[in-house]
């Protein structure tokens, strides 16, 4: 028997010790303070684990403590003999976190995920050897096949108690919809009856609480909840309105350095992080960029940066959210609005939870609507999509995402969800090499989905009321959350009065706009054609031959992008009215012209014939023939009515709509054999860019030489 294995068992078998008396011991190994004591509820939750094996709910605020819970109940269990702790955890960075605090307990900590596929095996013969106590997972992993099938009945069979973090992502009403974590119900009717479960949170109101009660307790016996106040002391909340991106970021520049410590700025788009982080950064700010783009190598190297304060911020989305664990982290904030008052408690709670004090300050923006409008609806499967899945799978055969898109007009991401809700539903199983039908009837809860895109408008509606309440801000996220205990904070900027100025330097707002008013993005050219085209009748694959292909080409700006994005929004929104250019934009579209710095100067500017914005692009592509003194060829002529479909959907069925849906004229083809050279392509938007590759195939095989693309906006 090893050193350490007669330690636990002696602290097991020690009469004249008690459960307490031991649980504190871990306690403070895990936080290195011998005077350490456990906070109110954190003892009665072990105890309901370790001594009466019950299922467990524990709601509390961030940095209350909850992995302690765990992580104490944890060695307390294997010292009795129980199996290693099955913890189920949302985030790598949450997971890096909970291993490094469990080897400070001397809590052996091992953790299966996508990041760490070559060190599988020596988790595997870890578990075999029985010197792992906490394995942590990730819910997608649960759904892995190999994982599914060679290591999880064992491990359930094993395990000594099973730990559901960030239980609100089970429920429907949680502030992130993902479909993973309803398996977590079918993993919990798994275990052995005598085996406990504990689910924590520290963002649950008391909606969210009885859904998660309910699942834990299916077939048990009724579930131990401890919910304590959520309110932090150490918080000052603040929302400063000011009226455009320009704006917002020239205060950031003023007031940075202003800001105690290190913090983090969340936007709510990538393209929003990364500018203001490169702006940031040429003012001379000592910031980056988090994102859902983010390498996975260089999110843990930036974590680290932000946690030894070799930054003084990220700028991050939502990727940098759950987990994350910096007690002395000084700031929070946000520029654009999270779609509820719970995403939003959830993030600013990253701030002051080793600390007296930290700054919570919210700029929100004109714009976060539309975004919360776009994210809400692209998480949500249509019954008419469900059901054309299910149909590509009726004939039993195992597909993968890609050949799926191929049959389903789908995009990859929204394909990858939705197999994921039919396979919690019981419909599809994932298997080595793709998906399959499992061949139970299956029926679209439209009521579900409506429901939850109803609670959706009103958790937005909640936000909105938050920005504008005169009452205490952290009491309303208190009640938001059904916390008994809220009250006045007696520190935010509506019980004290603001603690930030709103005055901007002359030189911060002069740096924005130039900043802002940057024009161009690189439109990537098309690789390669989608796999499975034949399936809709278009007979290519592989590499896009460079005798037809396009090449790079330039937008002036994203749709999402904080500068010119604002006005092209404006210009593609749904109800915006056709229109020839103004001025601003043609200035824009020139200036990204003159910094291109292509290698041969376009001998003629041809237009993609538009169904929706003719004027638009026409304007456009005079405008720059006219500027430029290159010549306008008109626009490529339409095949059969031109192209078919509509925006979105995935890059097959896109390719399809367009497919030999342009020609160029004979008169045309003279004009380049006795011009030749590049020409400049004019299109109002490139998404999923097979137009564009589609109308420079036609150009090419035409005689030009080379096909320049430039669009408005880049909406991908």
């Amino acid at each position: 028997m090893s050193d350490r294995t007669a330690i636990l068992w002696g602290m097991a078998d020690t009469d004249t010790t008690t459960l307490h008396a031991e649980a504190t011991t871990i306690l403070r190994a895990l936080v290195g303070r011998e005077d350490a004591e456990f906070h109110e509820g954190q003892f009665e939750a072990i105890q309901a684990l370790v001594e009466g094996g019950s299922r467990a709910l524990v709601v509390q605020r961030t940095g209350w403590g909850k992995s302690a819970v765990y992580f104490v109940a944890s060695l307390l269990l294997r010292a009795r003999g129980a199996g290693p702790t099955l913890i189920v955890s949302p985030l790598l960075a949450l997971m890096r976190d909970q291993v490094s605090a469990a080897e400070r307990a001397g809590v052996r900590a091992k953790a299966i995920n996508s990041a760490n596929r070559l060190e599988w095996e020596e988790v595997n013969a870890s578990l075999r050897e029985d010197t792992v106590d906490v394995m942590l997972v990730s819910p997608e992993r649960l759904n892995n096949p190999e994982f599914r099938e060679q290591h999880l009945p064992d491990l359930l069979r094993r395990s000594g108690l099973l730990v559901i973090d960030e239980a609100h992502c089970i429920s429907d009403w949680g502030h992130d919809f993902r479909p993973d974590y309803r398996r977590i119900r079918d993993l919990v009717a798994q275990l052995p009856h005598q085996v406990p479960v504990l689910a924590t949170t520290a963002t649950a109101n008391s909606r969210v609480v009885k859904d998660v009660e309910e699942q834990l307790g299916a077939g048990h016996e009724e579930v131990f909840t401890i919910r304590g106040p959520l309110a932090r002391k150490s918080l000052r909340l603040g929302v400063l309105r000011l009226p455009s991106p320009k704006s917002r970021l020239a205060w950031l520049l003023t007031h940075l350095n202003d800001l105690p410590g290190s913090g983090i700025i969340y936007a709510l788009t990538v393209s929003a992080a990364e500018d203001t982080a490169r702006l940031l950064r040429e003012s001379g700010h000592s910031v980056r960029a988090y994102t859902g783009r983010t390498d996975p190598a260089d999110r843990e190297q930036l974590e680290a940066a932000l946690k030894t304060n070799d930054v003084k911020a990220l700028v991050a989305t939502s990727a940098l959210g759950m987990g994350f664990d910096k007690p002395d982290l000084g700031f929070v904030v946000h520029l654009g609005a999270p779609s509820s008052p719970v995403a939003y408690y959830q993030q600013v709670g990253r701030a002051g939870r080793g600390t007296p004090n930290a700054d919570v300050l919210l700029l929100p923006g004109t714009e976060d609507r539309d975004i919360w409008e776009y994210f809400a609806t692209a998480s949500m499967p249509s019954a008419e999509r469900a059901e054309a899945v299910l149909e590509a799978l009726s004939n039993g055969q195992t597909l993968s995402a890609p050949a799926l898109e191929s049959l389903v007009n789908l995009k990859r991401s929204p394909m990858e969800l939705l197999l994921k809700v039919l396979a919690v539903d019981g419909a599809v199983q994932r298997v080595q090499g793709g998906w399959q039908s499992t061949g139970k009837p299956w029926s679209y809860d439209r009521e579900r989905y409506e429901r939850i895109a109803h609670a959706r408008v009103v958790e937005q509606n909640l936000m909105l009321d938050y920005e504008t309440t005169s009452t205490c801000r952290m009491e309303f996220l208190s009640r938001t959350l059904d916390d008994p205990a809220a009250g006045p904070c007696g520190r935010c900027d509506n019980c004290a009065g603001p603690w930030y100025s709103d005055v901007v330097d002359r030189d911060a707002s002069e740096s924005a706009t130039q900043a802002l008013g940057r024009a161009g993005v690189e439109i990537e050219p098309r690789g390669m054609w989608p796999s499975g085209m034949d399936k809709l009748g278009v007979e290519v694959k592989g590499k896009i031959k460079p005798a037809v292909a396009m090449s790079s080409g330039r937008a002036l700006a994203r749709l999402t992008d904080l500068g010119w994005g604002g006005r092209l929004r404006e210009v593609f929104a749904a109800d915006a009215s056709d229109g020839p250019v103004d001025a601003a934009l043609m200035k824009g579209c020139v200036q990204v012209l003159a910094g291109w710095g292509w290698q041969e100067r376009p001998v003629a500017v041809v237009s993609v014939p538009s169904r929706s914005r003719p004027l638009l692009v026409e304007s456009l592509a005079r405008g720059l023939s006219d500027i430029g003194r290159i010549p306008y060829l008109g626009a490529l002529r339409p095949v059969d009515g031109g192209p078919t479909g509509g925006p979105g959907g995935n890059s097959a069925f896109r390719l399809a709509g367009v497919w030999d849906r342009f020609q160029v004229p004979p008169e045309g083809a003279a004009w380049f054999n006795e011009n030749p050279g590049p020409v400049l392509l004019v299109d109002d938007h490139a998404d999923s860019r097979w137009t564009l590759t589609i109308a420079a195939k036609a150009l090419r095989e035409a005689g030009a030489t080379e096909v320049l693309p430039f669009t408005l906006a880049l909406k991908a």
